[in-house]
């Protein structure tokens, strides 16, 4: 078995504890960096990948999820994502169908334990990147490097760049991959342990690893890279390949490669079992989702669409260097990196470019000491080390396909066990120098410290959409889609003036942002702003033609300026580019009711409520207009057929009682009425309508009560004045007419 120079440890002032108690201490730290987000909601990206995700939901086939994306929809589609990450669906469908609704309390504690148990994995992970892999008589693998290991662990548990996949409940998908990345490792390790029959490798343990790889691929995209770090382990670890020789001979056409190593022990077999089953693993999941990439706009990734191959190319190796930077200081986090966050590098007069510099000097210097160093121990750390910081960040690199961001801290979950094992390694070698040891292990203690109570203030931040939103606001001031999600925020809680501001910042820093512009149209349509809302709306479907949301809310403005063709025009063309569009059926509905086209009306609200059942305000609209225009039959009808589909809704009860009242089916109203105002007691309307069934019934007294309690909760109730004075004169008469 191999061995290892079991020197690491030797320098380092820290402190010394058994295996259990380690992976204890690693697991409470990294429970208290992230449980203060337990009770966070469901923020960002959970909405669409959860809330909306119908794939949750039981009435969904289980055998749906192997053909949707992440968001649910369909891997055809020109629209999907394309990201195919099916267990980590069905395990947002565990929680939801455990909790009985969308509950987030339940998400969040799986994302904790996850992190937790990944922690503890680490240990072992790291004892063998940093200790090598040997094995006992008894079959035991030996811990080499107790206190590195363990220092590497916890730098990994406390790193705040984890808070988006731990408190961001999206973020389950890189902990899911991490998990079975971890194991698919650790099984492949397992596999040179030596058995009974005296072999020196275990076929089954290296075709469990790459079965745990395909788990990991299958949970996100990154877990496929384990089967090639798996090859590089095999290459250095067990058959402690010298890179740099192999290089020279195979440039010198040497043929003794055998001598190195490169035949021996089975590694050509073993890295053809990784080969072939990761060339399989990619070409299943290339049939399932299709041979078209993902559709992807300028606004995700800028610098992809930039037309020289050299903006391109500096821009991506920009990007790379701040990722670097993240994981070294991560203090500025944001939960989007996009629309402006970070400007292009178009010119190398930009001082930005130092930035690139300062990457590659520190790589290539990595990578000569890698390559060059006389120890071999040190070779092989330092390769690890930049495998496990490089190989798993290729899928998010650019170099082989476009992705959807500029920067994601959460694709940087992985990479960060390379960044763990250099720098405790650094730390090693500078204890093995330093002459006041404990001052330098009291320094590193410190930084542990501050990552802890860092991840519990990012982590807080993360508890609801308010903290998230704002705290990017210092960090990314130039991002448009910050300024968007903050105005949202506050228009959903109400604060229009406010979301208003933010809106039209985000509009300034992206003049093509149309989801901005079709929210700030629609708050100033609502503040009958409708001349600067019909242009911002206008502006909005010149730049997206098939913006149908947009082109819906036009139409709602040209109808309140009564331009009622043109708006008929906006809720047609909404509805070609949306077929399945309820809320705009609703709309043309409501136009046609104007213009008394009341045949027109009834079928835009039919197919609203076809395509939407419970879509209360088009059969409410439906039964109103029946109502009015005297088909009480059919009113009734339609009335039944809502109430059938929504029993709760009490508007639906009203508008059928009334019905019921003129029909004089007295207590079938009666009976609608109270239930409504059980429903929705302080609504007038629901009393007043209810006294003139009595008034109508002739129960009196009741109808007193009833139009007492209307005027009291609406003094200015249209008509509800007349007909209670009414009822008193009346009620006066009879009084007389009983004393006389």
């Amino acid at each position: 078995m191999a061995q290892t120079e079991p020197n690491l440890d030797h320098d380092i002032s820290w402190f010394l504890l058994p295996s259990y108690w380690a992976k204890m201490v690693v697991a409470l730290i990294s429970f208290l960096c992230f449980a203060n987000s337990y009770d966070g909601d469901f923020v960002f990206d959970d909405s669409e990948a959860i809330i909306n995700n119908k794939d949750l939901r039981a009435e969904t086939p289980l055998g749906d999820l192997w053909h949707h994306d992440f968001w649910g929809s369909k891997l055809s589609s020109n629209t999907s994502h394309k990201s195919y990450r099916p267990l980590t669906v069905l395990t947002f469908r565990i929680n939801y169908l455990f909790a009985g609704g969308f509950y987030p309390v339940g998400f969040h504690v799986i994302n904790i334990i996850l992190h937790c148990t990944i922690s503890v994995l680490m240990v072992d992970v790291f004892s063998i990147l940093l200790g090598g892999l040997q094995f006992s008589n008894k079959g035991r693998r030996l811990n080499l490097a107790p206190k590195t290991s363990l220092l590497a662990a916890l730098l990994f548990a406390v790193h705040p760049v984890h808070t988006e996949c731990v408190a961001g409940i999206v973020g389950r998908a890189d902990l899911l991959c991490a998990l079975f990345f971890l194991l698919s490792f650790l099984g492949y390790c397992k596999a040179f342990r030596e058995n009974k029959e005296g072999h020196n490798f275990s076929i089954f343990w290296v075709l469990v690893s790459v079965i745990l790889g395909a788990v990991a691929m299958l949970c996100k995209e990154q877990g496929i890279t384990i089967l090639g770090l798996n090859a590089v382990f095999d290459a250095l670890v067990i058959n402690k390949l010298n890179v740099l020789e192999l290089i020279q001979k195979l440039l010198h056409k040497d043929k003794s490669l055998e001598n190195i190593g490169l035949l021996r022990k089975g590694l050509l077999f073993r890295i053809t079992l990784l080969m072939s089953g990761g060339a399989s693993i990619l070409y299943i999941r290339w049939r399932i989702m299709g041979t078209g990439p993902p559709a992807f706009t300028e606004v995700d990734n800028p610098a992809s669409f930039a037309d020289s191959l050299f903006v391109r190319a500096i821009n991506y190796n920009y990007y790379y260097s701040l990722n670097a930077w993240l994981l070294l200081c991560p203090w500025w986090l944001c939960f989007d990196w996009s629309m402006g966050c970070i400007p292009l590098i178009k010119s190398v007069s930009d001082w930005r470019i130092i930035a690139l510099a300062a990457l590659w000097f520190c790589l290539i210097g990595l990578i000569c000491q890698a390559l060059c160093s006389k120890d071999s121990h040190k070779r092989r750390i330092l390769t690890l080390g930049l495998g496990f910081l490089i190989i798993p960040f290729l899928p998010a690199s650019n170099l082989f396909f476009r992705v959807g961001f500029v920067i994601a801290e959460r694709v940087i979950y992985l990479p960060s066990i390379g960044y763990c094992i250099l720098f405790t390694y650094g730390f090693s070698l500078l204890s093995k120098q330093a002459k006041k040891k404990k001052i330098l292990a009291v320094a590193v203690l410190g930084i542990l410290v501050i990552n802890v109570m860092r991840c519990a203030l990012r982590s807080s931040q993360w508890r609801s959409e308010e903290q998230l939103f704002r705290s990017a606001l210092s960090v990314c001031p130039l991002n448009a889609k910050v300024h968007y999600n903050v105005g949202k925020n506050l228009a959903d809680k109400g604060n229009q003036s406010a979301a208003i501001k933010y809106y039209r910042e985000a509009v300034r820093l992206n003049p093509k942002y149309v989801h901005a512009m079709n929210n700030l149209g629609n708050i100033l349509k609502e503040r009958n702003e409708l001349q600067e809302a019909e242009e911002l709306l206008s502006l909005a479907v010149q730049i997206q033609p098939d913006f149908a949301a947009a082109w819906m809310n036009l139409g709602i403005v040209q109808n309140s300026l009564r331009r009622f063709e043109e708006a008929e025009q906006s809720y047609w063309t909404a509805i070609k580019h949306r077929k399945k569009y309820p809320d705009c059926y609703y709309n043309l509905g409501r136009l046609y009711a104007d213009l008394n086209r009341h045949i027109d009306a009834l079928n835009a609200w039919r197919n609203a409520t076809v395509l939407k059942p419970e879509h209360s305000l088009a059969w409410n609209n439906m039964i109103i207009l029946l109502d009015n225009t005297g088909n009480l039959a059919q009113a009734e009808a339609v009335g039944r057929e809502a109430l059938g589909l929504i029993p709760n809704d009490h508007s639906l009860m009203f508008s059928l009682a009334n019905v019921l009242g003129k029909s004089q089916k007295y207590k079938e109203s009666e009976a609608l009425f109270l239930k409504a105002i059980k429903a929705n007691p302080n609504a007038a309307s629901y009393h007043g309508n209810l006294a003139v069934l009595y008034h109508r019934w002739g129960n009196l007294d009741l109808a007193k009560k009833h139009y007492e309690v209307s005027l009291k909760l609406d003094p200015m109730a249209p008509g509800t004045k007349e007909n209670y004075n009414l009822l008193r004169r009346k009620l006066e008469q009879l009084q007389k007419k009983g004393g006389a």
